[in-house]
């Protein structure tokens, strides 16, 4: 297995199910990618996010260019070999770490110059070296580079940002070249515009890539506005390829984004959590920081199977993350990941099935009923 590809097995409404393929293994969609961020899953070592179920990564195209340099990276044998993770990685571009900057950079046609917030050093982040430094980097899957503003934004900043986006994606193509068994993904830009999103979407498919993103959105505008935009943005993008949300996100969001016609998601929520003594559960959010834990010896989930359920009473995690122990965190974030895994296998089941508004009334219902009550 050599190339790129993506095969849709099942829809149900608007929902799909399928695999992507790639010469480091299948992607199960609709699929969580965990961040690591800095070559790592915070708390976490690869083996164990393996065992969550997750059969991708994501990994920050910005944060190693700075520390320890795509370049070094390279020398050592890529990023896969550098952090011990043989599957499929995907790599962002760089533009939305690059925004959050704001009054330290520089913005034009060329591309983004800006200060790093680790030493002040100026760097220069452009569609051409963002392909550069994510083919040092070695991932699988590589976004194309663009400019992502936050909302509430002007339509005119919203135009203004879409289009030198799809200019720089026909500059990530070029810059891309011919990389078998390596995929290119475009990212569809417009904030919250209708016309906006499917120009942005007909620029993309005029290029051609390997999958598209949906850009712009998980920044502020609150999810009634995102599922809004998704109401219509999905049905712009290619049936055939993958289509990948960025940046979303809470379990609701990630069911929402599903039946909208997503395949893929990242996001930092779940280590994050984790590591703030915060858990994710089918009942909902538990603080584990709260004292009505302290003497209960039950599982954060009677029904889980992760490490931190099967071993470990409430009471023994509220204990060690008050006292700072790192084994918090590391349940913790285990934990979420295996339930946000468990929520993508139950997706996938449902879509298969043709059971998918049952699974996600149950969802809901199981949220609603709220955590179990202390003892």
């Amino acid at each position: 297995m050599d190339k790129f590809g993506f095969t849709l097995k099942a829809r149900d409404g608007m929902a799909r199910t399928g695999t992507i393929t790639t010469p480091r293994g299948e992607i199960r969609t609709p699929a969580f990618m965990p961040v690591g961020t800095a070559a790592t899953v915070k708390a976490m070592l690869p083996e164990s996010v393996r065992e969550t179920g997750a059969d991708i990564l994501l990994g920050n195209t910005y944060h190693l260019m700075l520390r320890p340099g795509a370049e070094r990276i390279a020398r050592l044998g890529g990023l896969h070999n550098f952090m011990n993770w043989q599957r499929p990685i995907l790599t962002d571009s760089g533009g939305f770490q690059v925004m959050s900057l704001a009054a330290l950079r520089k913005l034009t046609e060329q591309g983004v110059t800006f200060s790093s917030h680790i030493d002040g050093s100026r760097h220069m982040l452009s569609p051409e070296t963002s392909m550069e430094i994510q083919r040092l980097l070695g991932s699988d899957i590589v976004m194309a580079f663009d400019e992502c503003p936050a909302l509430p934004a002007t339509e005119e900043r919203q135009a203004e940002a879409m289009r030198i986006s799809m200019r720089w994606a026909q500059r990530s193509r070029d810059a891309f070249g011919d990389r078998p068994g390596h995929a290119l993904f475009g990212i569809m830009q417009g904030g919250v515009i209708p016309h906006l999103r499917e120009e942005s979407a007909t620029a993309l498919k005029s290029i051609g890539f390997d999958g598209y993103a949906i850009g712009g959105l998980a920044v502020g505008e609150g999810q009634e506005a995102m599922f809004g935009v998704l109401d219509y943005a999905t049905d712009f993008l290619p049936a055939d390829k993958p289509r990948y949300l960025m940046g979303v996100g809470k379990p609701d969001d990630i069911v929402g984004a599903v039946l909208r016609g997503v395949d893929m998601m990242d996001c930092v929520l779940p280590s994050r959590s984790g590591r703030t003594g915060q858990a994710w559960t089918r009942h909902g959010q538990v603080n584990i920081k709260n004292a009505r834990h302290a003497d209960d010896p039950r599982p954060l989930d009677q029904n889980c199977t992760c490490p931190a359920c099967r071993s470990y009473s409430r009471a023994y995690l509220h204990h060690v993350f008050r006292s700072g122990e790192m084994i918090s965190g590391m349940l913790l974030t285990w934990h979420n990941l295996h339930y946000f895994q468990e929520l993508m296998q139950g997706l996938r089941d449902a879509i298969a099935a043709g059971t998918t508004t049952d699974f996600v009334a149950q969802f809901h219902a199981q949220r609603e009923k709220g955590d179990i009550p202390p003892l």
